[in-house]
């Protein structure tokens, strides 16, 4: 598939799913057998609350009841609908043709607060609202996920919270509080990046450096040397960091960055494609993350998608350490045994342990042989991470998807 047939594929392919379910479940409404959507559609008919059976142990239906009080209770027209999704059902696996198609088998409610399973993420919630998003329900719901309270909480307990946080009314603020702490201010403004295997390089074909490129720049890390020795680099403790922690700021992150997509205005906002495709990558490399270094990846693509989106990219993450977050200038290094220098991205420590001649920290990576390396020694063709650097091997005005 070319890079342009992919493109268009990613920023239509919601709406042509919705097309294509909404065809064929209007035509199965026409036959004996309702579709997936109507039997939905039909249950919120008489209660506010659907749960498939797949769900019926996480919320049994003694909780289904107290659901569906507690939204009476609301005064809103708030509707629920937990159902698996999965590639190739009847909605594709996507909350958004799952919610699309309930909403249009319900013309009698012009005004409509859904909440239904998240496709993304396991274990999450979505919210949607019509015929605005009066009452801030993506927010609230997106606060929901993110609160100490609902940390270890089960489903119908998640989806209680979710349904209090929209009837308070004040999901953006609730948001902010919620997920303030995932990372400093500056971090905020940062992402990360990590290696990962060969598997990756279908999925970063948009936001990606092209390949000969790629197979340039990686040279210069590694034909003709020796993988330096270990006491001439810090490993970063990254490795030994809380991986449900940074697996947790990398949801967070990709999540608003596909809200701040959807909510672009495509006649303003040039870099809206770009944003799109990164969201896309970003989201199936967290869905396939192996570890720190791939949870890094999917930062740093999710902050791609923000650059495209203000465009402003600004630099790139740190190029011995991503978890450091967005480097502070650029300077030269030259690797143990190289007469060369590269140009690389460094944040202030890395900068100011260079200027003592310190020994940087660097992110790991474990290579063919099981070694625990730097991340930029693995083999290009196995790691697109090692491969672009993190950015410093790309304009800072391409970010991850261009060439120096």
């Amino acid at each position: 598939m070319s890079t342009e047939v992919k493109r268009v594929f990613t920023a239509l392919a919601v709406l042509l799913l919705a097309a294509l379910t909404a065809t064929g479940t209007a035509t199965a409404a026409d036959g004996d057998a309702p579709s997936a959507g109507q039997r939905i559609a039909n249950a919120l008919r008489t209660s506010p609350v659907y749960v498939d059976e797949a769900y019926a142990t996480a919320v049994p239906p003694s909780r289904q009841r107290q659901l569906a009080d507690r939204i009476r209770r609301t005064g809103l027209p708030i509707k629920v609908v937990l159902t698996p999704l999965t590639r190739g059902d009847a909605f594709d696996g996507d909350s958004d043709v799952l919610a699309a198609t309930v909403r249009d088998r319900l013309p009698q409610r012009p005004d409509l607060v859904l909440i239904t399973s998240d496709s993304d993420f396991p274990d999450s919630l979505r919210g949607y609202e019509w015929p605005a998003d009066t009452h801030q329900t993506r927010k609230a719901v997106a606060a929901a996920g993110f609160l100490e309270e609902t940390r270890d909480a089960g489903l119908a307990e998640l989806t209680a919270k979710a349904v209090d946080l929209v009837a308070e009314g004040k999901g953006e603020q609730r948001y902010e509080e919620a997920t303030k702490d995932l990372a400093s201010p500056r971090e905020r403004a940062e992402r990360a990046s990590g290696g990962t295997g060969e598997w990756l390089w279908p999925l970063i074909g948009v936001p990606a450096l092209a390949l000969t490129v790629l197979a340039t720049r990686a040279a210069l890390l590694r034909s003709r040397r020796p993988s330096p020795p270990v006491s001439e680099l810090v490993f970063a403790t990254a490795r030994a960091a809380d991986e449900a922690q940074v697996r947790r700021r990398a949801e967070a992150e990709v999540l608003a960055l596909g809200e701040a997509a959807r909510a672009a205005d495509v006649a303003t906002t040039p870099g809206l494609q770009q944003a799109l495709d990164a969201y896309a990558a970003a989201g199936r490399v967290l869905d396939e993350a192996r570890g720190l270094p791939d949870l890094a990846g999917a930062l740093a693509l999710a902050q791609e998608g923000q650059g495209a989106l203000t465009g402003s990219p600004g630099l790139p993450l740190c190029f011995f350490n991503p978890l450091h977050g967005r480097s502070a200038l650029r300077t030269g290094w030259r690797p143990l045994g190289r007469r060369d220098r590269l140009d690389v991205a460094v944040c202030d420590t890395c900068a100011d342990a260079l200027r003592d001649h310190r020994a940087p920290e660097v992110l790991t990576d474990t290579d063919q042989d099981g070694r625990t390396v730097p991340y930029f020694e693995v083999p290009a063709g196995r790691s697109p991470w090692a491969a672009t650097g993190y950015g410093s091997l790309a304009t800072p005005s391409a970010g991850l998807g261009g060439a120096r």
